[in-house]
């Protein structure tokens, strides 16, 4: 049985991607950059990399000085618009993770910026379920790195994560997890533990381990 269940952020539990956009583009606007712009389609296929690497793809021939420039300005305006407006949370993630909890250990493990799972959090009002949560902006390490601190920090036997890209599946590997994946999200895998459609799925998965 697994004994501990470690999720992906976006393309896992939630959609930010049309949001995200909108505030990136707001600050390319206000300084200077308005020649660049992103979209959710584009941010569907780069979300889940580190920060610093969607950054560098949405601004190329900007000098890695500007993009560190301006990144904490996205990030601060990409929390703020997020607070305020909609995402597209996955229709019974949030069910489907409270069954789970009642049996299992729940983590949220991502490459994404500090206070990102904070305010996903608040917003899906899951705190009381959530054993633990790291991301990349926490410690500057990477999502292998950061599933195997928490396999390491919570003495889990038996870890799963569950992710939607290929890069979820790597680094659940290099830990040493299993991996599902979650593919109503943004990407495709080459090899998993098992493959889910719906996120209400997840459940008898788990339960037939």
């Amino acid at each position: 049985m697994f004994d501990g269940i470690m999720f992906d952020v976006d393309g896992t539990l939630w959609d930010s991607t049309s949001v995200v956009a909108k505030a990136w583009n707001k600050v390319f606007e206000e300084d200077g950059y308005a020649d660049f712009s992103v979209t959710a389609d584009t941010l569907k296929g780069l979300f889940g990399r580190p920060m610093p690497e969607i950054i560098n793809a949405i601004m190329p021939g900007v000098s890695v000085e500007e993009q560190e420039k301006i990144a904490p300005k996205c990030y601060r305006y990409e929390n703020e618009y997020l607070e305020r407006e909609s995402e597209k949370i996955y229709d019974g993630i949030i069910e489907t993770i409270r069954e789970l909890a009642r049996d299992h250990k729940i983590f949220i493990v991502s490459n994404c910026q500090a206070g990102y799972i904070e305010l996903l959090i608040r917003k899906t009002g899951i705190g009381d379920i959530i054993t633990d949560h790291i991301c990349l902006g926490d410690n500057d390490l990477l999502k292998a790195d950061n599933i195997k601190l928490m396999i390491d920090k919570h003495q889990l036997k038996k870890p799963v994560y569950i992710g939607d890209i290929q890069g979820d599946a790597d680094a659940a590997k290099d830990a040493g997890a299993a991996f599902i994946h979650a593919a109503y999200g943004f990407g495709k895998v080459t090899e998993c533990f098992a493959a889910i459609n719906e996120p209400e799925e997840l459940i008898s998965v788990i339960n037939a381990d």
